[in-house]
C-alpha cells in the first residue's frame, strides 16, 4: 500500500513542474513578440551634421531685389561717309602722249600710280575731267579743242575714281556730239558723271554711302549764252537742250534759280547733305575774286553744305561762310582745287605763276550719321599734290604725288624722287598750305567745336536735360496793330 502512494506523489510533482515550465515558455514567447514590434532607438554618428532642409528651416520673408536705375545711352554715330575731290585732269597732248604704248593704245596708270592707295582709303572719289572724249571725228587741237583717248576713262576708274565732273569750260570743245559721247564713254567705264547729262535727265545726282544720302550738283562758267544756245569756251555755240549746267558772270541769276529748284528737288528725295562743284573765277589767280565770293555766299544762303571750286588751275583759299538767311547754317568752301595733272609747268608759259600750276589738292570731307537719323559734316582734310614730270627709262612720265607731311621722310623712297625733286615737292607743299592754312584752321576749329557741343547735347538729352530755350516776348502792340 505504502509503495503505491509514493509513486502517485512523484507524478504530481512532475506534472506541476511541467506546467510551470510550459507557462514560462509561453510568457517568454509573448515577451519576445512584444519586443520585436517596439521601435528601435538609434544614435546618429558623431561625424555627421544633419542640416535642416528648406521645408524644416524657418521661413524668411521674401524682399524685392534692389535695382539701380540706369541712364539711357546717348545717341551714337552709326555711319561715316568720306568724299574725296580732286582738281583738273587737264589732258594736254604732252600728257596723254606720254602714256602712248608701242601698239598705239594708251595706258594712264603712271599718272595715278601714287594716288591709288590714297583714293582707296575714302568712300567716294570725284575729279574734274578737263577734256572730252571726242572720238575719231574730233581730234585734239592744242590750246583750242581738247579731246583725249578713251582709255583715260577706264584707267581713271581703275585708279579709284567714282565720278568725273563733265561741266567745265572745255566740256564743249568737241561740239554737242563730243559732249554726249563723253558721257557715253565715261559711263561705259563704270564712272558716274555730274554737270552734264543726256537731254531730259536730272541735273543732279544723289550718292548714297552707308545710308547717308548726299546730293551733288555741278555747274560751270560759260563764255556766252542766249536763250537758245551756249558756248562754254568761245567756240561754236551748242544748242541748249538741258544737257549742260552752266551760267554766265553777267547772269548769275540763272544759276541761283536753277540751284534753288535743284535743292528743293533733292530735299524732296530725302538727302542728308549737299555739295556744289563749280567751275568759276579767273585762271592762274591764287586768290578768289569778288564774283566767286558773291556766288559762294548765295549758294550758302540756298543751303549747300560744301562748295568745291575749280578752273583757276592753281589752288585758291578755303573759307567758312555763314548764311544770311539762317545764321545757324554754315558752308565750307574751297575756291579752287588746282590741277590734278597737266603740262602747265614753270617755263612753259609766262602766264603761269612759278610752280603754282603744278600744285593741287585732294580735298576730303566726312559726314557722320547718328542713331537718331541726323547727319552732320564732321571733318575736313586736305592733302597737297604735286605733278612730278620726269624721264623714266627714256620716256616722259607725269606722276601725281600725294604730299602727306607726316610721310615727308618717305617721299624719296615712296615716289622714287631723285636729284632736286624732293626739294620741288617740298616747295609745292609749302605753297599749297600757305594758301589754305588760315581758312582750313578756321573750318577745323568750327567743326571741332560743333562736335564737342553735339556730344554734350546728346549726353544731356539722354539724361532728360533739354536744351535751354530762349524766352521770346512779343513787342508791345502799336496803334496800327490794334486797328
Amino acid at each position: 500500500m505504502s509503495r503505491k502512494s509514493n509513486h502517485t506523489g512523484l507524478k504530481a510533482v512532475l506534472i506541476l513542474l511541467i506546467l510551470v515550465l510550459l507557462a514560462g515558455s509561453i510568457l517568454m514567447v509573448k515577451l519576445s513578440l512584444d519586443l520585436a514590434g517596439a521601435p528601435v532607438e538609434t544614435k546618429p554618428s558623431a561625424s555627421v551634421i544633419e542640416l535642416p532642409t528648406a521645408s524644416e528651416a524657418e521661413t524668411v520673408p521674401e524682399t524685392e531685389p534692389t535695382t539701380v536705375p540706369t541712364e539711357p545711352e546717348p545717341e551714337k554715330i552709326i555711319a561715316t561717309a568720306t568724299i574725296s575731290s580732286q582738281g583738273d585732269l587737264l589732258m594736254h597732248s604732252p600728257v596723254f602722249n606720254s602714256c602712248k604704248q608701242a601698239d598705239g593704245t594708251y595706258d594712264f596708270e603712271s599718272i595715278f600710280r601714287y594716288t591709288k592707295d590714297t583714293l582707296a582709303s575714302v568712300d567716294y572719289s570725284v575729279a574734274n575731267l578737263e577734256t572730252t572724249f571726242g572720238g575719231p571725228n574730233h581730234p585734239h587741237v592744242n590750246n583750242k579743242s581738247f579731246s583725249c583717248p578713251d582709255e583715260l576713262a577706264a584707267d581713271a576708274k581703275e585708279a579709284g575714281y567714282d565720278m568725273l565732273l563733265t561741266a567745265n569750260n572745255h566740256s564743249g570743245d568737241t561740239t554737242g556730239e563730243g559732249l554726249i559721247r563723253t558721257l557715253e564713254v565715261t559711263r561705259a567705264a563704270g564712272l558716274e558723271t555730274l554737270g552734264s547729262q543726256m537731254p531730259g535727265e536730272k541735273r543732279y545726282s544723289i550718292v548714297e554711302i552707308y545710308g547717308i544720302r548726299i546730293g551733288m550738283v555741278a555747274y560751270t562758267w560759260s563764255c556766252k549764252a542766249t536763250d537758245k544756245d551756249f558756248s562754254l569756251n568761245g567756240l561754236l555755240p551748242i544748242a541748249d537742250e538741258g544737257q549742260m549746267n552752266y551760267f554766265t558772270n553777267a547772269n548769275p541769276q540763272k544759276l541761283y534759280t536753277e540751284a534753288e529748284q535743284i535743292m528743293a528737288d533733292m530735299n524732296a528725295e530725302g538727302v542728308d547733305a549737299t555739295m556744289m562743284f563749280i567751275h568759276w573765277g579767273n585762271e592762274y589767280e591764287i586768290r578768289e575774286n569778288r564774283i566767286q565770293r558773291e556766288i559762294a555766299q548765295k549758294l550758302c544762303d540756298l543751303g549747300f553744305d560744301v562748295i568745291v571750286g575749280g578752273h583757276a588751275h592753281v589752288v585758291q583759299p578755303m573759307a567758312l561762310l555763314e548764311s544770311t538767311v539762317d545764321p545757324e547754317h554754315k558752308t565750307v568752301c574751297i575756291y579752287s582745287l588746282g590741277n590734278a595733272v597737266s603740262n602747265q609747268r614753270t617755263g612753259v608759259s609766262d602766264l603761269f605763276p612759278a610752280g603754282y600750276t603744278e600744285d593741287g589738292v585732294i580735298f576730303n570731307v566726312s559726314f557722320e550719321k547718328y542713331s537718331d537719323g541726323n547727319v552732320y559734316l564732321s571733318s575736313v582734310e586736305v592733302i597737297p599734290t604735286w605733278v612730278n614730270m620726269h624721264t623714266n627709262n627714256g620716256s616722259r612720265e607725269y606722276n601725281i604725288l600725294p604730299l602727306k607731311e607726316h610721310e615727308i621722310g618717305q617721299w624719296d623712297a615712296d615716289f622714287g624722287l631723285q636729284n632736286n625733286q624732293h626739294a620741288s615737292a617740298k616747295k609745292s607743299y609749302e605753297r599749297t598750305m600757305g594758301i589754305l592754312n588760315e581758312g582750313l584752321q578756321q573750318v577745323q576749329d568750327y567743326l571741332n567745336q560743333q562736335a564737342t557741343q553735339r556730344t554734350a547735347y546728346y549726353e544731356n538729352l539722354a539724361k532728360g536735360i533739354l536744351p535751354a530755350q530762349t524766352e521770346t516776348t512779343e513787342p508791345p502792340a502799336t496803334e496800327a496793330d490794334a486797328a
